[in-house]
């Protein structure tokens, strides 16, 4: 089964193309871990108590006559993301520490819960299963990728238009700070295309709906000759053969890592 890591940034379309890639023709199950992060800091689960206890209760829905204080079901009131997301987006060194710590708390859960749903989609004879993942490359799921799909804006401006318009609550700073947490999406496509033929795809989006699904419906036709039906068949039905062939791709995967940072010392290196 091939896993097609998707990434891209804040506001630059991929969920939109992860829309595409799940709808007919392609059909593809899709494990989302912003889904997966919001599921294992639910109320009562070890992630929710780990956070509010590092963050405090100032992070969580205000106690009001809809809200309880102990919350609707007795095991405390919801995360209030937009007052976690002050604490934790933006550029300053307490920023940079408390999203690390949340990170931390985060990451190591929605990692277990994706190898669960990796696990489900093999069994089920799935070809490939698309990993929608905002931080692919900073959490190391492009190490289990055998093609990355990067979805990426060539214009930093239409990256800000597009997160106001989706999220009209948010001031020009907060939106800024929102964008500046994550890696350069321009830079995320760089390291994408330097994976080489067949491993790396770019999806650009500045243009409309009908242009990006031409460009996905475009990617996913070359990727599905790379990956014919009867080896992801042969796969399923010899397991030490898809072990194997995951296991050659994890290897390739570090390669291709460790040569995009020797390119970028180098880089840094003529500055």
């Amino acid at each position: 089964m091939l896993f097609i890591g998707l990434t891209g940034s804040i506001a630059t379309g991929k969920s939109t193309v992860s829309s595409i890639l799940s709808s007919p023709p392609h059909s593809l199950p899709i494990i989302d871990a912003d889904v997966i992060a919001r599921k294992v800091v639910e109320p009562g689960t070890d992630g929710y108590n780990s956070i509010v206890k590092h963050f405090g209760s100032d992070i969580l829905v205000p106690a009001s006559d809809s809200m309880p204080e102990n919350g609707v079901d007795g095991k405390g009131r919801p995360l209030n993301r937009p007052a976690l997301g002050k604490r934790v987006f933006g550029d300053s060194e307490e920023r940079k520490k408390d999203r690390g710590i949340l990170n931390g708390i985060v990451h190591p859960a929605v990692r277990r819960e994706t190898y669960k749903a990796i696990l489900r989609h093999y069994i089920s004879g799935h070809w490939a299963v698309v990993l929608d993942v905002p931080l692919l490359f900073e959490s190391g799921w492009d190490r289990l990728s055998g093609v990355v799909m990067v979805v990426a804006v060539k214009d930093a401006e239409v990256q800000m238009k597009r997160l106001m318009e989706r999220d009209p609550h948010l001031s020009a700073e907060d939106a800024q700070n929102r964008v500046l947490s994550q890696t350069d999406v321009r830079l995320k496509a760089r390291r994408c295309e330097a994976r080489g033929k067949g491993k790396g795809v770019v999806v650009w989006n500045d243009g409309s709906r009908e242009e990006l699904k031409a460009n996905v419906d475009a990617c996913l036709q070359e990727i599905r000759k790379s990956s014919p039906p009867w080896w992801n068949w042969l796969c399923l039905l010899f397991p030490p053969l898809g072990v194997a062939a995951g296991t050659w791709v994890y290897w390739q995967n570090i390669r291709i890592n460790r040569e995009w940072q020797e390119l970028e010392l180098k880089e840094k290196a003529r500055l």
